[in-house]
Parts: C-alpha cells; structure tokens; sequence
C-alpha cells in the first residue's frame, strides 16, 4: 500500500509542468505581437516608398520565421501536454490535430527536430539574401551548424523507426511465447475467420488515407502488422463491392480515413457468415498499422481465452491497463458461440475499460439488439449501451460468399 501511495504521489508530480505549458502560451503570445509589429513595420515603409526588394525578402523571411517557430511553440504545448501531462479530451472535435492521436515523446522529438531544422533554413536563407551585410564568419557557422542541426533531426528520425520497431516485435515475440495471438491461433479457430476475409477480388472506391503507407517506414509497418496477428492480409481496396446486397460503401470509406481511431470511437460490422466482415475488420486493421497505430486481431473465443486466462492468474486489472498500448483491437466472430455468465462479465470489463479510451473493431452475426443471446447474464445490456455509444454501425447484408463461390464452381452440386 505504501509503494502504491508513493507511485501515485510521484506521478501526481507531473501536473508541475502545466504551468511551464502555460508559460509557453504566453510567449506564443509574444509571437503574435511580435508578428503583427513586424508586418505593420513592412506595410508602413512599403506605402511610403522605403522598402527595397532586399528589404521586403528580409522582412517576409522574418514573418516566416516568427510564424514557424510560433508553430514549433504549439507543437510542443499541445503535444507535450499530451504526453507527460494529462490527455486533451478532445475526441470527435473536428479540428482535432491528425498528429494528436498518436503523439508520444519519440513522435514528438522527430517533429521538433524537423521544425528546428526549417527554423534554421529560413535564418540561413536570410544571411544569403543579405550576403553583402553578412560577414564570412558569420556565414561559415551558420551553414555549419545548420548542417548540424539537419544531421541531428536525420540521426534521430532513422533511431525513431528502428526502436519503434524493435518494440513491436518484441510485443510480438513476447505474444509468440506467451502462446498468444497469431501464434496460438489454431486451424479450428481461424477456418471461418480466414474464409470470411477472402471476400472479394474487385476494387472499392475506398481511397486510400494520404499518409498511410507514406506515413511509416516500411519495417515498421510490417512490424505492426505483424504483431497485430491477422488470420491473413486482406485490403480494404480489394473487396468486393458488387457481393452484398446491401452494404453502406460511404460509411466504410469514412471509417477508412480512420478518424474513429483518433476519436477513439468504435466499429461494428453486423451480418450473416461470408459477407466481408472480416475482410472490412481487417483492411481497417491493416490501414490503421501504415498509419502509424498499434493493432491488436483476435476471435472472441480467443479474447475470452485471454481474458479469462489473465483474471485467473491474478492481473486482469494488469492486462487490460497494457491493451491500452494498442490504439485498436479488433474482436472478430462475436456470437459465432455462445459465452457463460463470467466470459460475458469479462467481456463487459473489456469493453467497459476501452469506452472513451481506445477504440474497437467488433463483427458478429447479430444485431446488437439480439446480444442477450450470445452473453449471459445482466452484462449483455451494459456492454452493448457502452460500445454503441460512440460506435459506427455498419450492416452487409447479402448471402455467403464462400457458398457463392462453392456453388459456382459446382462443388455444392450432388451430381458432381
């Protein structure tokens, strides 16, 4: 109790550093006016016929300088506060930075190194545009610590990908020899899973997030991806549209920007065995780990294998605080089979503790309404008024693709 009461007091210490923040919006402030004196200074000797092509070019860098390092100064706010503070509820505002949702101090080292580095491009531009003021001296340094400093950001942003990888893998090895996951995913297990994500061959008018694969460096990707332990690799460009009768493709193309990530809202696809399910759960899955997001892939049976597995162990509490690390989990096949009183209480633990936090992907072949039947117990009504909450509703309807597919190569023909 005593170790316990001294963690928190020692992590009740960071709320020191909110007024430091505050201190930093004052000199945003400063920036402001520092900004608009500048300009006014400029309008003043251009009206009046002072200023010359040289001075305007000086006095233009000048504003562009104060407004990149006033930028510099809100990234560090925002995101500092962010991450060794207090997190900013911000969840469905529309103007919620794409960067916030994902920002830690490695994230926010890598940006702050890139900003420095157009900082001192601009102050190195205007020595150039006034080289005949600018001493040599003063123009050797600097471009050398310019240099500098572009060598220092590269330095940092190639250490940034490696040692986000290595984590991942790692989370993965660790997943692999805890028999977790991907690795403990017998044939059983996964048949209808995989079969479900093979839906489709044809291309989706899903555009494809700007910074998706863009965004990541490529081993990085593979490592989340990896980690995330998908039955298989399914995109969502590659299902096929034309299959469901029914099948709301506005709604999946704005899941597809992924901002319910950053909201940290919820997904639910809803309908009958071999409609795509999986595939959507999966393609969001996989877009989610070229953005940047740790993923996590399981059945329900395998959830409440994990679940139940850490609870008898005695550190639920302890597993359900590190789910926190993965932005999304996806729970697949819920009410493929049936779940008693205390997996259904385990389930709503899950459930409970990711409301508002992080969020979740959930296919099931039933409508929420009829989730009394797949959980027992008073959780089922709990459970499902906090993942409807803030959650996308999606329902495909249509019959099995699988069956489609059997039936049009004359395997469910008798005769053959």
């Amino acid at each position: 109790m005593t170790t316990t009461t001294i963690g928190y007091a020692l992590f009740a210490t960071r709320w020191l550093q909110a007024p430091l923040y505050f201190g930093l919006v004052a000199a945003q402030g400063v920036y402001v006016y520092k900004f608009f004196y500048e300009l006014w200074t400029l309008l003043v000797r251009c009206v009046s016929g002072q200023a010359t092509e040289t001075y305007v070019m000086l006095a233009v860098l000048k504003l562009v300088d104060v407004v990149m390092i006033a930028n510099l100064l809100i990234m560090v706010i925002v995101g500092g506060y962010e991450t060794f503070v207090s997190r900013i509820g911000l969840q469905g505002h529309r103007d919620q930075p794409e960067w916030l949702s994902h920002v830690n101090s490695n994230v926010l080292k890598v940006k702050l190194a890139t900003a420095i580095v157009g900082i001192s491009s601009v102050h190195l531009l205007q020595m150039f545009v006034d080289v005949h003021h600018t001493s040599r001296h003063s123009l050797l340094w600097g471009t050398v610590i310019h240099m500098a400093f572009i060598a220092s950001a590269a330095i940092l942003a190639y250490m940034s990908g490696p040692m986000a990888a290595h984590r991942a893998a790692d989370h993965a090895l660790h997943k692999e020899n805890r028999g977790e996951g991907a690795a403990a995913v017998t044939p059983a297990m996964t048949s209808a899973a995989s079969s479900e994500a093979v839906a489709g061959a044809r291309s989706v008018p899903i555009p494809a997030q700007a910074s998706a694969p863009h965004g990541a460096d490529d081993a990085g990707t593979e490592a989340r991806v990896r980690a995330a332990g998908f039955p298989t690799r399914k995109l969502l460009e590659d299902f096929d549209e034309e299959h469901p009768r029914a099948f709301d493709r506005e709604t999946v193309a704005r899941l597809g920007k992924l901002d319910f990530v950053a909201a940290r809202r919820n997904v639910v696809f809803v309908g009958p065995p071999g409609t795509g399910k999986t595939h959507l759960a999966v393609g969001l899955g996989v877009r989610a780990c070229q953005a940047g997001h740790s993923v996590l892939f399981a059945t329900a049976g395998e959830w409440a294998a994990r679940l139940a597995g850490a609870k008898d162990a005695g550190r639920l509490a302890e597993e359900l605080t590190a789910l926190d690390e993965h932005a999304l989990l996806i729970v697949d096949e819920v009410g493929y089979t049936p779940f008693d009183a205390e997996n259904a209480a385990l389930f709503f633990q899950l459930i409970a503790h990711r409301y508002e936090r992080a969020s979740l992907i959930v296919t099931s072949d039933r409508p929420l309404g009829r989730w009394d039947e797949i959980f027992g117990g008073p959780s089922a009504l709990a459970m499902v008024d906090r993942l409807a909450h803030h959650a996308e509703l999606v329902r495909i309807d249509g019959d099995s693709y699988r069956m489609r597919r059997a039936t049009t190569s004359g395997w469910a023909d008798p005769g053959c």
